[in-house]
């Protein structure tokens, strides 16, 4: 969990990298990364609530987010994360997990797993408003059941193919798993109104 005095200082916030930076600088799926990019597109009403969120007393003024460019969550969910910020007038700053272990460190998942993405809501006075990690809900239920469903299909696949498959069918259902994450991000927002 959050400890009470983070690594996070406006300072080291202020270290990120922009959107822009982090685009420049990777390494693998860049592709992936610009076609989920183009293809995030809002629903007014999302856009709308978190406009409503980041103009409130204390509402969200910006966002840092922990990831690396290898990883399918990071490269679904980054995209959209970066939408949210851009619909809400957020100033965005991204970290790379791996050359920062202190920031992971404060925000594992279930306080044991590294998990990426982390998107993580400060105030205007950089007090900490909330997280979230990894994947939605429906995301991370339906990712189950796709994984699930191709050992049942398929008992002898190795992990080559296994791998494979799992991209085909996750990247199948990234629309509906990106909408759900907006969702979410709106509604853990909505629930640190003060």
């Amino acid at each position: 969990m959050v400890q009470q005095s983070s690594v996070v200082t406006p300072e080291r916030y202020a270290q990120g990298m922009t959107y822009d930076e982090y685009m420049a600088g990777i390494k693998v799926n860049k592709a992936r990364f610009e076609e989920y990019y183009a293809n995030v597109k809002l629903e007014p009403g999302q856009t709308e609530a978190l406009r409503a969120l980041a103009e409130a007393d204390g509402g969200p003024n910006h966002m840092m987010i922990v990831g690396e460019d290898w990883c399918g969550d990071v490269v679904r969910e980054l995209p959209v994360l970066a939408r949210v910020a851009e619909a809400a007038g957020l100033e965005l700053r991204i970290f790379p997990r791996d050359e920062n272990h202190d920031i992971m460190n404060e925000f594992l998942k279930e306080g044991l797993y590294m998990s990426i993405p982390v998107a993580v809501f400060y105030s205007k006075d950089h007090d900490y408003i909330c997280h979230w990690i990894e994947r939605s809900a429906a995301a991370n239920r339906e990712q189950g059941e796709i994984e699930a469903a191709i050992r049942a299909e398929q008992p002898d696949i190795n992990d080559q193919d296994f791998g494979r498959q799992r991209r085909a069918r996750t990247a199948a259902r990234a629309g509906d798993w990106q909408k759900a994450t907006v969702d979410e991000l709106v509604e853990m927002l909505q629930g640190h109104q003060h």
